[in-house]
């Protein structure tokens, strides 16, 4: 099975309207950079997008939202974009706000196969409305539910020609849970390299959880928020 694509274009053939994606990275961090580039051009809307964060204004996921692609926002952080909030201000982005670790581990929990699990994180409060709860020596938890995706779109630092990947310091975070939840796995590159390559021991996502895989070009590596000493 040949997983090798030549492009972003060639690689999300199949993303049409409605579907669900779950797109990696850490605030812009790891983020799949050419595949967000690639749904922009394709102008796919009506999405429900899963990701640790919402982008900024004019780059990674807020681009996306500034072409009204996004229907649904599942996330836990959001709070660099202004888009995003004159978006779920005014009622045209629906918005689900998930505590970090509770969405890292419904993604985990969605590659695992393990549909549901019960967490401390959000009892008492609106996370945990209309959820079931149950006590657990002496300690109160709810129930969540695993994620899946269409689409999951994953940047990592290296990967081989059958998709086992290496991804580099935060970029590590929810890219290999994400990769593993999604039904097509796309995974960009900054190298890709022949089988043998990798070092076996060094490998963060093995080749059977992603299905295309190609080389990622002109990575901007933006910084949320730079701090320089005066």
């Amino acid at each position: 099975m040949n997983k090798v694509y030549p492009n972003a274009d060639a690689a999300l053939q199949g993303v049409t309207d409605d579907m669900t994606l779950m797109l990696g990275g850490f605030g812009l961090c790891g983020i799949p950079e050419n595949c967000i580039a690639a749904l922009v051009r394709m102008g796919v809307r009506g999405l429900t997008c899963i990701s640790n964060n919402a982008g900024v204004d004019g780059f990674g996921i807020g681009l996306m939202l500034q072409n009204r692609q996004v229907k649904k926002m599942i996330s836990s952080y959001v709070g660099e974009n202004a888009e995003f909030e004159r978006q779920l201000l005014s009622g045209e982005l629906e918005v689900e706000l998930i505590p970090q670790g509770t969405l890292a581990e419904r993604c985990r929990a969605g590659g695992a196969g393990i549909p549901a699990f019960f967490t401390p994180a959000g009892f008492g409060t609106e996370v945990a409305n209309g959820k079931e709860t149950r006590e657990y020596d002496g300690k109160m938890y709810v129930l969540e539910t695993a994620l899946h995706a269409d689409f999951a779109f994953v940047k990592a630092w290296k990967g081989d020609t059958q998709g086992n990947l290496i991804f580099k310091g935060t970029a590590r975070n929810f890219n290999p849970m994400m990769a593993a939840a999604g039904r097509i796995t796309v995974a960009e590159v900054e190298e890709l390299v022949e089988p043998g390559e990798l070092d076996p021991n060094q490998i963060h996502t093995p080749g059977v959880y992603v299905q295309r895989i190609f080389q990622g070009t002109q990575y901007e590596k933006r910084i949320e928020q730079r701090t320089v000493r005066k």
